[in-house]
């Protein structure tokens, strides 16, 4: 199995249930990988039939076909999950969440996917209980529920578990616009439902038809963080899942991307980052303190609190954090949880950053490592790292600063020598 990476998921036309399943397996055909992702959705799905058992949810009859497509000179799969026409009649108008909360609770399915599929409907079970105005395990799935949508967000989320990327992204999907047939009759677009699914995500503008699906908006709200924009990524392959809809201003096809973002630590973290700031005058100093430390533990780069003065000269903080963009939104969250902030300013940079390497040397106090900065034309900064000397200062009670003076002089004494 390939290395995990980062997956970005872009909905340049849309993104529904079945292209998200399209552009995976795309992917997986790209990566070599496409008979192992195949094969664990198609044995998922048959756990799937076996849980539902011989009643109303008649799972054995459905079948996945992807067949390769054209759009706009792209190549790319697309998906049906097709369900039989005897099948579709015996349907029920709408099927309870928790007859589905069941089902995937007794399917013999990877406990990584059973979570995410789980999540993904309970999100859809909210937003239909906000539109309907009834609780999450009153609300009743219409097309949703429909046995080709279950396939669609079980199949997505045994494809994810098997694909196992590290860290999952998704581009702002487009809106649509217009209005749209349901079970209740005619409804705008994009659907109530949709617009709830979305609630704290972005919707770019978008032409007219339903570009974005609830089951889509699910699996992304869902199983994705947010990216404003593709991040730092060197590319291994991109896989295409094509809508069935044509549009005259994007191609219709969900771009599934995977690769490797630069870490902070490997001497490539240069680049693009995130500088994350808000103004704080009504937070009390030990709060920002954990929010502080919150936004390290949730992925920034660096972090610090300054003071400053704010309008009507109150004095405040300004908090910052440098992100990239794949930890962004873990930050953001982290910083409107422990903070009393209503909103974040996010400015994009470029840094330059140097070849990082930790050596150990031995000195009276014990092993100390010592922080390397490298640059193309030779070694550029060393520095003992503090909470080693600390260790070693408590240990033999003596000041830490002698330790790190012993350690710096044991690195250049070594280097002398070579």
């Amino acid at each position: 199995m390939t290395a995990a990476g980062t997956l970005v998921l872009e909905p340049v036309g849309g993104i529904a249930g079945d292209m998200c399943i399209a552009a995976l397996l795309h992917l997986a055909q790209r990566l070599g990988r496409e008979a192992e992702l195949k094969g664990a959705l198609d044995e998922g799905l048959v756990h799937l039939a076996e849980a539902a058992g011989p009643g109303a949810l008649d799972l054995r009859a459905v079948r996945v076909t992807a067949r390769p497509v054209e759009v706009s000179g792209i190549a790319a799969l697309h998906v049906e999950v097709e369900v039989p026409a005897e099948v579709a009649a015996r349907e029920p108008a709408h099927r309870p969440w928790r007859v589905i909360r069941d089902l995937l609770g007794r399917a013999r399915l990877p406990e990584g996917a059973r979570t995410r599929a789980l999540r993904t409907f309970q999100l859809l079970a909210e937003a239909e209980g906000r539109v309907h105005d009834v609780s999450p395990e009153a609300a009743l799935f219409h097309e949703v529920g429909a046995l080709d949508s279950i396939v669609d967000i079980a199949g997505v989320a045994l494809l994810l578990e098997t694909l196992a990327p590290a860290r999952i992204l998704a581009l702002p999907p487009p809106a649509g616009g217009g209005v749209g047939k349901s079970a209740h009759g005619q409804i705008p677009i994009p659907s109530p439902a949709t617009l709830e699914v979305m609630r704290g995500r972005t919707l770019r503008p978008s032409g007219p038809g339903e570009r974005t699906t609830p089951t889509g908006a699910a699996l992304l709200a869902a199983l994705t963080g947010h990216a404003a924009a593709l991040p730092e990524l060197a590319v291994r392959a991109a896989g295409y899942g094509a809508g069935s809809s044509r549009w005259d201003d994007a191609p219709n096809v969900l771009r599934a991307v995977l690769g490797d973002e630069p870490s902070a630590g490997d001497g490539k973290g240069g680049g693009a980052s995130l500088v994350l700031e808000a103004n704080l005058d009504d937070l009390s100093p030990q709060l920002a303190a954990v929010a502080l430390e919150a936004a390290l533990e949730a992925g920034a780069l660096d972090a610090w609190i300054a003071p400053i003065v704010m309008k009507k000269g109150r004095p405040g903080h300004l908090i910052g954090a440098l992100v990239t963009e794949a930890s962004r939104a873990a930050v953001e969250e982290a910083l409107f949880l422990e903070t009393s902030t209503l909103g974040i300013r996010a400015t994009r940079i470029s840094r330059t950053v140097l070849a990082r390497e930790l050596v150990e040397v031995q000195t009276r106090y014990g092993a100390v490592r010592m922080k390397l900065g490298r640059a193309a034309f030779g070694l550029v900064n060393s520095a003992p790292e503090f909470e080693d000397c600390a260790r070693a200062a408590r240990e033999h009670k003596v000041p830490v600063k002698e330790v790190m003076a012993e350690a710096i002089a044991v690195f250049r004494a070594g280097r002398a020598k070579r």
